[in-house]
């Protein structure tokens, strides 16, 4: 098991180059794939462990004992580690793409992965997330920009949350009250004094109204389709995802998310922001990352892949597109 130890400084990213012939495609546009086979990351996945304060209440493993399919999985584990006076501190352990082969902000780009939650499955009402997809933020800019599109969990239930630009709703209600909207707006968190708003777009089959009361408004800023199937039940064993990002800030965003080879939902319309400042690229991390806490928490994944073409990621379902 890796232990990473607390840093006094910011640690560089990683500096590897991947050489490119004339004739070949942009680096972006390369399969990625790791099953977790071996002892370290593969070279064909171009993931890494990020080092830094947060993380190192993290740590991971690559272990035999839990595993989708192959010989192995990734474990990933994070402990209490935020000091007592440390307001809004977090623990993280999360993987990320490597820099060099990050997807530019406004191609479309398919990602699978795995997931199994360890008992016990946090229940309590806490802010949880086990995969987010963000746009790079260049040094200097200002602000905190949440993950345009994030897989999270609350009182052991998943959701998923797409995140824009603040937009005048079409209906505001009481905080605390959560929205009801007309068929074609979406429930939302407006939080204009940061020019953002969280928009909630899929929950799994437990999941009722309350739980969604932070989402007390409306707006018509993005669609959903709801193809009819929850996501699923995090104590439901393996779970596979597969999620198609574009981000548009401008109102031309694109998201297919499905689950163990079903569609979930298509949300198209504002995804992603456009603040000054912000990098060129959108990149993804997975892992279990949460407000500081008390116990332990570990999740398991396994078959990471990345693609152009949702062909080379959902391998158990029918592609809306190539």
């Amino acid at each position: 098991m890796f232990r990473i130890a607390l840093l006094a400084a910011a640690i560089a990213l990683p500096s590897l180059t991947y050489a490119q012939s004339a004739d070949e495609p942009p680096i972006y546009e390369r399969r990625l794939f790791d099953g977790f086979e071996g002892t370290d990351f593969s070279p064909e996945g171009g993931l890494y462990y990020r080092e830094n304060f947060e993380q190192s209440a993290g740590t991971y493993e690559f272990q035999s004992a839990v595993k989708r399919t192959g010989n192995g999985g990734l474990k990933l584990s994070i402990v209490p580690n935020c000091p007592a006076d440390h307001d809004g501190c977090s623990e993280r352990a999360e993987i990320w793409e490597k820099t060099e082969l990050r997807v530019p902000y406004d191609k479309g780009v398919w990602y699978g992965f795995s997931v199994k939650f360890a008992d016990p499955v946090p229940s309590d009402d806490h802010r949880y997330l086990i995969a987010q997809w963000k746009r790079e933020i260049d040094p200097g800019a200002e602000g905190d920009f949440s993950p345009f599109l994030a897989l999270r969990m609350n009182s052991g239930k998943l959701f998923a949350t797409v995140e824009t630009n603040h937009l005048p709703p079409v209906s505001a209600g009481l905080d605390g009250v959560p929205a009801r909207c007309a068929p074609g707006h979406a429930p939302v968190w407006l939080r204009p004094e940061v020019n953002q708003m969280r928009m909630l777009v899929a929950t799994d089959g437990n999941w009722k109204p309350e739980d969604g009361s932070l989402f007390n408004s409306c707006t018509d800023g993005i669609t959903i389709t709801n193809h009819g199937n929850p996501l699923p039940d995090p104590r439901s064993g393996w779970i596979d995802f597969v999620v198609f990002t574009k981000p548009g800030p401008d109102g031309s965003g694109h998201i297919e998310l499905f689950a163990n080879g079903q569609p979930i939902i298509t949300v198209k319309g504002h995804v992603g922001h456009a603040d000054k400042g912000l990098g060129e690229n959108q990149y993804f991390k997975f892992g279990p990352y949460r407000a500081a806490d008390t116990t332990d928490w570990t999740l398991y994944y396994d078959d990471f892949r990345r693609s152009p073409r949702c062909e080379d990621v959902l391998t158990n379902g029918s592609c809306p597109f190539s």
